[in-house]
């Protein structure tokens, strides 16, 4: 990222963790640099100097703060490898990595030992692997006992832990409560056979935008809106065992939050499954920040004053984003909607040959008849079953050669994962080009600055011709050109 100050400065108010370890900002009135989420209070930005390295920083006669230790901060040198594995670590350790199982196979994962993991997270976060693990355990369960009607037995294996005995200990051990008492003071009753949770966000929140733009662009049997309600299938894979079930979403009134249904076949998933929710409601974005820094721009002043609280949409599954932005190629959003939904048909898991599901948790909406089309099996799919679906030859073969980097080239398309080494690793594959690695590097890892500039609804809105024209107007958005593209294309409707 380029460090103009005022970029810097929009990412430095929202606290966004994405921009952590790509700058560092130095407060000339106390001598410190920091990083950008750290938790003092934000200085005004006639005091605030921004660093590309920690180095540059202490050149120039600043200190490390003391309570955010830049020396923690992610790197994105090659040189820095090992600290990125263990922030990635902790990513995965956050969505349960660890419930089932070990620390070894997650190492493995990066190319080295559990040894030298578990000393480099200790050395990032002041704590180790299995720490980290307990906590995000306990305070899910904290969650669940706050917001769900499950039984103990259940909440804590869905927490992760191994048995009931083993939550209660932990739990009164470190938070000083009896679970069951805590549970005393009134959970909400259980939706149906549903299990409920909130997720809460920083407001505003323009639901029915966010809502309309998944609907329009799911495929029919794998996701559908009722009313003010969000709702699609799921399968997720945890310890080389794939859980099947539904989500439902819709926002709780007078609230800041989300009301989410769950499957209760998709409880030993729910740590993932919590963290791809919010992903794809874009929960924890800040979106006042992020409209202010927009707002001073005369081309978006008063796009965003019509459209506060507009969210980036992101991805329920990687894969799923990749193949939905490869069918919708130099196509419309509804015929793109329609070769989805031919691909889900022939290349998905129907809701009825899955028995657990069908016997023990019908789906809430009779539309809910697909899971969407896993990597595996197109990569293993022949070109004629592809072509058969509407696709040219040529399409059909960057399909496979996608699905064939997830599973055999370990391609990873999720927030974490390198941003310009992923798009680089897209674009070498046979027709992914730039506005496709864009696209997808916005949605599927939650890049909050890709932006592709070659798009025509972004040339028609700005009312430009050449990318270079593009590329120059969008530079005052930086770091926030994916929520300025969102509202450009909004506006066109």
């Amino acid at each position: 990222m380029e460090l103009d100050a005022r970029r810097c400065y929009s990412a430095l108010k929202a606290r966004d963790a994405r921009f952590d370890g790509r700058f560092f900002v130095a407060v000339s009135t106390t001598g410190i640099y920091c990083r950008p989420v750290c938790t003092a209070r934000t200085p005004g930005q006639d005091r605030c100097s921004f660093f590309a390295n920690a180095a540059s920083a202490e050149r120039a006669g600043f200190r490390p703060c003391l309570r955010c230790r830049p020396e923690l901060a992610p790197g994105h040198a090659p040189t820095d490898a090992v600290r990125t594995a263990a922030h990635w670590a902790v990513a995965r350790i956050d969505a349960g990595a660890l419930n089932e199982g070990d620390l070894e196979r997650l190492a493995a994962e990066y190319g080295i030992s559990s040894r030298q993991l578990r000393r480099v997270v200790e050395t990032e976060f002041g704590v180790t692997p299995v720490e980290l693990a307990q906590t995000r355990r306990l305070l899910l369960a904290k969650h669940l006992l706050t917001d769900s009607a499950l039984g103990m037995t259940e909440l804590a294996y869905a927490s992760g832990f191994s048995s009931v005995r083993r939550f209660n200990h932990l739990f009164k051990t470190r938070y000083g409560l009896n679970p069951t008492a805590l549970r005393r003071r009134g959970g909400p009753a259980a939706l149906g056979d549903a299990i409920t949770l909130k997720l809460a966000y920083r407001p505003p929140l323009d639901w029915t935008r966010l809502l309309a733009f998944l609907a329009s662009r799911g495929a029919a049997g794998v996701e559908c809106a009722a009313g003010r309600r969000y709702l699609r299938t799921a399968s997720i894979a945890v310890a080389g065992k794939t859980h099947r079930g539904w989500i439902a979403a819709e926002p709780l009134p007078q609230q800041h939050a989300l009301r989410l249904e769950i499957s209760p076949l998709l409880m030993p998933a729910l740590a993932p499954l919590l963290a791809r929710a919010r992903r794809l409601f874009d929960l924890d974005a800040n979106p006042r920040v992020i409209e202010e820094h927009l707002g001073r721009d005369e081309r978006l002043r008063n796009i965003v004053r019509r459209q506060t609280g507009l969210r980036v949409p992101g991805a329920f599954d990687g894969f799923e984003l990749a193949l939905r932005a490869v069918l919708g190629q130099q196509i419309s959003v509804k015929a793109a909607s329609t070769l989805f939904s031919r691909c889900a048909a022939a290349f998905g898991e129907p809701v009825s040959v899955v028995s657990d599901v069908a016997r023990s948790a019908a789906m809430p909406d009779a539309r809910l008849q697909l899971y969407a089309p896993m990597a595996e099996r197109l990569a293993g799919a022949h070109l004629r079953e592809l072509i058969a679906i509407g696709l040219t030859r040529k399409r059909a073969e960057t399909l496979r050669a996608l699905a064939r980097a997830v599973t055999e080239d370990g391609l990873v398309l999720e927030p974490g994962a390198d941003v310009e080494a992923t798009m680089r690793s897209l674009q070498a594959l046979p027709g992914i080009g730039a506005w496709t690695a864009h696209y997808i590097a916005m949605r599927a890892l939650g890049y909050p600055d890709a932006y592709p500039h070659a798009d025509l609804g972004l040339m028609k809105a700005l009312g430009l011709r050449k990318a270079g024209d593009m590329l120059a107007a969008a530079e005052p958005w930086r770091p926030w050109r994916a929520y300025a593209a969102h509202h450009l294309w909004a506006s066109l409707k």
